[in-house]
C-alpha cells in the first residue's frame, strides 16, 4: 500500500474529481458519509452527545457533513464554526446552510463548557496545514486537550494541528483516540512521536479513482497482505532439505546462550533446509540438547567466540546459503577483530544484530565492509550507536534511507511500525505485531527468520518484508490466545507455523 504526501493526496482528490467524474461536494458527502457510519457502528444508537468542532476549510467541511448526518439519524449532535480564517473554502460555506444549528466561535472565550461527556469530533485542519498552529486557533486545540480525559476525542483525517509530512511534535496537536483517514495512511501516522496523537487509525475508503494509485510514485509503501502473498513461494513437492540451503548462525557468548537458541530455532522453524550454530563452548550441550535439529560448531574458546572467520578466511567453510550474526555473541575485542576478518572474507548477503550492530558502532570503519544488500536490524539506540542522533523521528526515517542508499543495505529499524530501508531508496513499514513483543529475545527470532529466508533463496528485500511480516504476525497470533503480557519470544517461534498458514489462505 504506497503512503502518499499531503500534496499527492490533494492530487487524488482532484484527479478523481476529474476523471470519475464526481463534484466536490459529492466526494465530501462519500467522506462524511463513511466518518458518520462509523461513528454509528462504533458508539451504538444511543451514544452520548456529538460535540463537532469545524474549521474553515475542507476538513471543516466534512464536519458539517458529518454533524448533518448524524442529526438526520436522530442523534444528539451539537456544532460550531471555528473561525481562523476570514474566509470559508467554497464547499465549508455550501454546507453551512444545510446545518442551522451551527454556533460559532469567533474567539477562544466562545469555547464550549461540554458539561455531558460524549464524543467531541475534531475537524478543525486536515492534510493541508503546513505551518504550526498559533494564536487563539492553537487555544482551541489545548481546550480539547483538556477535555480528552472525559470525553472521545475523534479526528477527521487527520489530529488537528500535526502536519502529514513533517515534524509536528513540539507544536499544538489534538491528542485524538481514534484518527478516521481516507485511502491512505499518512507517514506521520507511522512515526513513535505521533503515536499519542493519531491514537488507533481507521483507514476509511472513499472512492479515490484507481488510476491515480496506480500511477503515482512514493518512496513511502506500507506492507499489506497482497504483497508478501506476490513474495511467498509455496515448497516444490520434489525438493529436499538442500533446496531450502544452509544457514549459519552466529550467536551466544557465556550467559547469552538463550540468544543462540532462539536464533537457530527460529532459523530452523522459518524454513532452512539446515542451520549450523556457531557458539562458544560453554554452549555446546545446551545446544545440542535444546535445538536436535541444528548441527553445533562450538569453539575452543570458552565464554565467547573469537575464530569464527577462519573457515571463511582459509576456504574451508561449507558453501553456506546465509549467515546470520550478532545474538548474544558479546563485544570482546577479540570478538570484533573476528568480525572484521568475517566481513572481509564473505561477500554474500548476511543479516548482521545485536551485538555485530553495537562492534560496528564502536568501530564505523567497518561499515564499509559489510557485504551489499546485508540486512542490518537495529533497534533505536542501536541505530543511534550506528549513525548518530537526530533530533526527531521524521529526521531519523531521512537518515535511515540515506544510509541505505549510500551503503546499499537493507536496514530494518524495529518499531511499532519497523521501518525497513532499501538501497533503491524505498522505505516499508511493517503493520504486523504488537506490544507483547517488546520482550527479551524477540529480536533474535528475527534474525533467525531472515536468516533462514535468505538460505531459502529469498532475495533480501523479499526476505525482508517477508520475514517482517512473518515475525509481528506470528507475534499477533500468540497474544491472541496467550496475552500480550504473557508473551515471550519462544511463542513467537511456535506460532510461526500458523503465520505462515495464514499467509498460504
Amino acid at each position: 500500500m504506497k503512503i502518499l504526501s499531503a500534496q499527492q493526496i490533494r492530487a487524488a482528490d482532484a484527479y478523481t474529481i476529474e476523471h470519475e467524474p464526481v463534484s466536490s461536494l459529492l466526494l465530501m458527502e462519500r467522506a462524511a458519509a463513511e466518518c458518520a457510519g462509523w461513528m454509528v457502528h462504533t458508539f451504538g444508537e444511543t451514544p452520548p452527545p456529538y460535540y463537532i468542532f469545524c474549521g474553515m476549510g475542507n476538513n471543516g467541511g466534512d464536519g458539517l457533513v458529518i454533524a448533518r448526518r448524524l442529526a438526520e439519524q436522530g442523534f444528539n449532535v451539537q456544532a460550531w464554526l471555528v473561525h481562523t480564517a476570514a474566509k470559508a473554502s467554497d464547499d465549508n460555506a455550501a454546507n453551512q446552510p444545510y446545518y442551522p444549528e451551527l454556533k460559532h466561535i469567533h474567539e477562544l472565550a466562545e469555547f464550549p463548557a461540554l458539561e455531558e461527556p460524549g464524543i467531541i469530533v475534531d475537524a478543525l485542519f486536515g492534510t493541508g496545514l503546513n505551518r504550526p498552529v498559533e494564536g487563539w486557533a492553537a487555544g482551541v486545540i489545548h481546550k480539547i486537550n483538556d477535555l480528552q480525559h472525559r470525553h472521545t476525542v475523534v479526528s477527521i483525517d487527520m489530529p488537528s494541528g500535526m502536519m502529514a509530512d513533517e515534524s509536528s511534535l513540539h507544536f499544538p496537536c489534538v491528542h485524538a483516540r481514534y484518527t478516521l483517514t481516507f485511502e491512505f495512511y499518512k507517514l506521520a501516522f507511522l512515526l513513535p512521536e505521533n503515536a499519542e496523537r493519531t491514537g488507533k487509525t481507521e483507514l476509511l475508503k472513499i472512492g479515490i479513482h484507481p488510476d491515480y494509485t496506480a500511477q503515482v510514485q512514493t518512496a513511502y509503501h506500507l506492507t499489506d497482505p497482497a504483497t508478501v502473498r506476490t513474495i511467498y513461494r509455496p515448497r516444490d513437492p520434489f525438493s529436499h532439505k538442500g533446496t531450502y540451503g544452509h544457514a549459519l548462525v552466529i550467536a551466544g557468548s557465556f550467559g547469552k546462550m538463550g540468544a543462540a537458541l532462539l536464533a537457530a530455532r527460529a532459523c530452523l522453524r522459518a524454513g532452512a533446509g539446515l542451520v549450523t550454530a556457531h557458539i562458544p563452548r560453554c554452549g555446546y550441550e545446551i545446544m545440542q540438547t535444546a535445538v536436535p535439529e541444528a548441527m553445533c560448531l562450538a569453539e575452543e574458546q570458552a565464554h565467547f567466540s573469537a575464530h569464527f572467520d577462519e573457515p571463511f578466511r582459509l576456504r574451508q567453510a561449507p558453501d553456506y546459503a546465509a549467515i546470520g550474526i550478532g545474538p548474544g555473541i558479546g563485544t570482546e575485542t577479540v570478538t570484533a577483530k573476528a568480525l572484521e576478518r568475517l566481513l572481509q572474507a564473505y561477500h554474500k548477503p548476511m543479516v548482521l544484530d545485536a551485538d555485530a550492530l553495537n562492534i560496528i558502532g564502536k568501530y564505523p570503519a567497518l561499515l564499509a565492509e559489510i557485504p551489499k544488500d546485508s540486512i542490518l536490524t537495529p533497534h533505536p539506540k542501536e541505530f543511534e550507536r550506528l549513525f548518530g542522533k537526530t533530533g526527531n523521528h521524521f529526521e531519523r526515517l531521512h537518515l535511515l534511507s540515506r544510509k541505505a542508499q549510500e551503503l546499499q543495505l537493507y536496514i530494518l529499524l524495529k518499531g511499532r511500525y519497523s521501518a525497513m530501508a532499501c538501497p533503491d531508496g524505498a522505505v516499508y513499514f511493517n503493520p504486523t505485531g504488537n506490544p507483547g513483543m517488546a520482550t527479551a529475545g524477540s529480536g533474535d527470532v528475527l534474525t533467525g527468520i531472515l536468516t533462514g529466508l535468505l538460505s531459502q533463496g529469498y532475495a533480501p528485500k523479499a526476505a525482508l518484508l517477508l520475514g517482517a511480516w512473518l515475525h509481528g504476525l506470528a507475534g499477533d497470533l500468540a497474544a491472541d490466545d496467550l496475552s500480550e503480557e504473557a508473551l515471550v519470544a519462544e511463542d513467537i517461534i511456535h506460532y510461526l507455523g500458523q503465520a505462515y498458514l495464514d499467509i498460504r489462505k
